[in-house]
């Protein structure tokens, strides 16, 4: 069931971090590409649904955070509600159609930007980019330098093609970013190690979740903003998501071999969440979506039991706990599925 509450503007800015009892909110984390650009429904966003998405925001009383100080949030003002947009591409529409508005507004983002495509047909230039890269409000993010599946590839053309994109942001913005976010949201244990052992200090894929401070920082959630996944509707419910705390997850690999497909998934989580045997697990294995039969192995432990094999290029796994007042609970997993 779904619960939609519809708040006056004013209360929700008067009261929007106190009037829900819950220690921590985390840190939502929502991610665009395209805006106005009709042919890419997958990728697009229109921008009189993107404007009432910002008016939800506010009038929730949620703040935007800064990139600056994404680690510091994780960490304190737990109850207050806070939220990080990112942009993946750097395309042109989003310069165009959105960047104006949040220039306009002082809101805080992260621009994630694949170097080989800069200034190419459709996407921003290089004088555009540093445009935005001179506003106090804006991280250009790096996105690798081809956007190819680099996943399916071997370490070292991985680490090759994600030198290069650090070569060229030292040469034009002058410094390379703390920020990655994977290709396709798509990552592996030796890619995240790659990621890590660059220096990168924080990595996104596209799988859905609410980000805390027991989150892996090389592999965080964010909830992809589309035509479909975006309507007002259901905006007004991710607004309402809280963090799922989880001490582990496995398979650990999220990339996924034929010989272990399906997978054994076994979530680990934190011991003082309530009401925890009310959680609900969905997955499209097979294919098709459905609802996953669960079984808790210890008190805080639960296998989730995927009957048939994941199909297609990634297999994935939302798992939700209903809270009071509408919020609810959110844990997505993906896992990128090999052709081997």
């Amino acid at each position: 069931m779904l619960l939609i509450i519809s708040i006056d503007a004013d209360q929700s800015k008067l009261f929007g971090q106190n009037k829900y009892n819950f220690d921590d909110f985390g840190l939502i984390s929502i991610m665009y590409h395209r805006f106005d650009e009709n042919k890419y429904p997958s990728t697009n966003i229109q921008m009189d649904v993107f404007k009432k998405q910002l008016e939800i925001i506010e009038n929730e009383g949620i703040k935007f955070i800064h990139p600056k100080n994404f680690k510091k949030s994780l960490r304190e003002n737990k109850k207050d509600r806070k939220i990080l947009l990112t942009i993946d591409d750097g395309l042109l529409s989003f310069y165009n159609n959105a960047w104006p508005i949040l220039k306009k507004k002082e809101i805080p983002f992260i621009l994630f930007v694949n170097t080989r495509e800069v200034g190419s047909f459709s996407y921003m230039n290089w004088d555009q980019i540093l445009e935005l890269h001179k506003s106090n409000n804006v991280e250009i993010g790096n996105h690798s330098h081809s956007h190819e599946y680099l996943v399916d590839e071997s370490p070292d053309l991985i680490k090759k093609d994600i030198l290069t994109s650090m070569e060229i942001f030292e040469k034009k913005l002058g410094k390379n970013s703390d920020f990655f976010s994977y290709p396709f949201g798509e990552y592996s244990t030796e890619f995240k190690k790659i990621i890590k052992d660059l220096g990168f200090l924080f990595a996104f894929g596209q799988h859905s979740g609410v980000i805390d401070e027991t989150k892996d920082l090389w592999e965080l959630p964010r909830f992809p903003i589309n035509e479909k996944y975006g309507e007002i509707s259901r905006f007004n419910t991710l607004m309402k998501t809280l963090p799922f705390k989880y001490k582990d997850i496995s398979p650990e690999d999220r990339y996924l071999m034929q010989a272990k497909n399906p997978p054994k998934v076994i979530v680990k989580f934190h011991d003082n969440i309530k009401n925890l045997q009310q959680i609900n697990c969905f997955s499209n294995e097979g294919n098709k979506w459905r609802n996953s039969k669960i079984l808790f192995i210890e008190k805080n432990t639960l296998e989730i039991e995927i009957a048939e094999k994941f199909v297609g290029e990634r297999g994935r796994i939302n798992c939700s706990l209903k809270e009071s007042n509408g919020f609810w609970r959110w844990l997505g997993v993906q896992y990128v599925i090999s052709e081997r």
